[in-house]
């Protein structure tokens, strides 16, 4: 078992990952901006250490800085967490270059996997099943192009190869639209992504969201875990997440899920993955792959009972998988909402000091927070603030324990969307389950006409 871990993140995934360490008897390094000194983790740490100022890039962005981290307090590995460095090959191959375990996939795999054009090629070799799409990158000629997308079918979605996060895509309509979009979307993708390849696929106007959990160890064994519906979006971020997803059978996660298992095996998988689709008339199509674990694994840990973040530090030190797919049975149904520091009308971020905070208590209800009373959220970094999980042996009982939740959660001194989350609780069409990735979007707009 590895010895000692430097923790590569910040917020409630470090504060996640530390108490898992701890549960292992691992000791743990909290490295942190100047801005972040007084993060929980940060205290409960073994040891810490400041990797820079409080701007991302110079800090939890600075690789030179992470190496040196655990260089000097003598870590045998790093855990990335998820969002900055957690899905960046180069970053993940200077870690095992300098002698050190990245907790996470092989660098060659997170290549892969990032650019959305090699991983649809991939996954279709894999037999996985794919949206209709260009298959390669776009050429530069606007006849070929526009050829291209009239075989798709109209609407297409212009996507960037390197592309994550909603951004880098555009939905286009018409062939006359074509050619302006996709310098468009080139365009941005240099500027995010430092990759201006992209790509067409066929726009599926009604989908859902729906993503399976996969663990492969590096002894060739591969499970999953079952499905999560993040169908809740609003511009394409992620507003909840549950688990099982409404109305999906045990067959049809039967089938996709040995699929992924297949695809994990053929491509040599480590650690913790998800495989992300959109759902659409009965039928998955492939959009990409996290080679990382999610911000919503805790409604899979809840319903199978399987710690996957014990599971990727137990995989990353050698040892077989723990579970055969016999021993993953789904229990009951979990919901998560994201609870962020924003104007929940506006969306606007709202960072300040968190004046009085209060957790929700009772049945089937876990809390993934960093927050303590006198807390500042800082400007710099995403405004997610907390997970609220609530789990029940039905999905009426989990909403029913979620608006429960939400009504005792006290985050005073900075705004937040527990508002928003409430109305979700209670919104019909929610209740009913089922819904597309549009609808959150479509409903706050009609709200806002009002």
């Amino acid at each position: 078992m590895i010895e000692k871990i430097v923790i590569a993140n910040r917020g409630e995934i470090a504060l996640r990952v530390l108490r898992a360490c701890q549960a292992l008897g691992i000791r743990t390094v909290a490295v942190h901006s100047t801005v972040d000194r007084n993060l929980k983790h940060v205290a409960m740490a073994d040891e810490s250490v400041c990797i820079g100022p409080a701007a991302p890039k110079d800090s939890y962005l600075n690789v030179p800085a992470l190496i040196a981290a655990a260089e000097v307090t003598d870590a045998q590995a790093i855990h990335p967490g998820y969002g900055f460095l957690s899905e960046n090959a180069d970053f993940a191959e200077r870690v095992e270059e300098s002698g050190f375990i990245f907790i996470g996939p092989k660098p060659e795999t997170i290549r892969l996997m990032g650019d959305k054009v090699s991983a649809i090629t991939a996954m279709r070799e894999a037999g996985v099943p794919c949206v209709p799409g260009s298959g390669a990158p776009l050429g530069d000629d606007a006849v070929e192009n526009a050829r291209i997308a009239k075989e798709i079918g109209y609407p297409v979605i212009i996507k960037a190869a390197g592309g994550g996060g909603g951004r880098g895509m555009r939905v286009v309509h018409t062939e006359m639209a074509l050619m302006n979009a996709v310098a468009m979307t080139r365009a941005e993708a240099a500027s995010a992504f430092s990759n201006d390849q992209v790509y067409l696929e066929k726009y599926l106007e009604n989908p859902r969201h729906i993503e399976i959990q996969v663990l492969a160890d590096t002894h060739g064994n591969a499970i999953h875990l079952g499905e999560r519906d993040c169908s809740m979006q609003r511009r394409h971020q992620k507003v909840i997440e549950e688990s099982p997803a409404p109305g999906l059978s045990p067959k049809q996660r039967a089938e996709i899920g040995e699929v992924c298992v297949a695809a994990c095996k053929r491509i040599g998988y480590r650690g913790a993955g998800t495989f992300e689709f959109l759902y659409e008339r009965g039928r998955f199509y492939f959009i990409e792959m996290n080679t990382r674990i999610q911000v919503e694994h805790p409604v899979t840990e809840l319903v199978t009972g399987v710690d996957l973040v014990t599971e990727q530090i137990r995989i990353a030190s050698g040892e077989k998988l723990r579970y055969e797919q016999s021993d993953i049975v789904m229990r009951g149904h979990a919901i998560e909402c994201r609870i962020n520091a924003e104007d929940p009308n506006t969306f606007t971020p709202s960072p300040g000091t968190v004046t009085r905070y209060h957790p929700p208590g009772g049945p089937g209800i876990r809390m993934d927070t960093h927050l303590y009373d006198g807390y500042k959220v800082p400007p710099n970094y995403d405004a997610m603030i907390a997970k609220l999980i609530s789990h029940g042996p039905d999905r009426a009982t989990a909403i029913a324990r979620m608006r429960v939740a939400l009504s005792e959660l006290v985050i005073d001194g900075v705004k937040t969307n527990i508002p928003l989350q409430q109305q979700n609780m209670l919104d019909q069409m929610f209740q009913v389950g089922g819904f597309n990735i549009h609808y959150l979007e479509r409903r706050l707009a009609e709200a806002r006409k009002g």
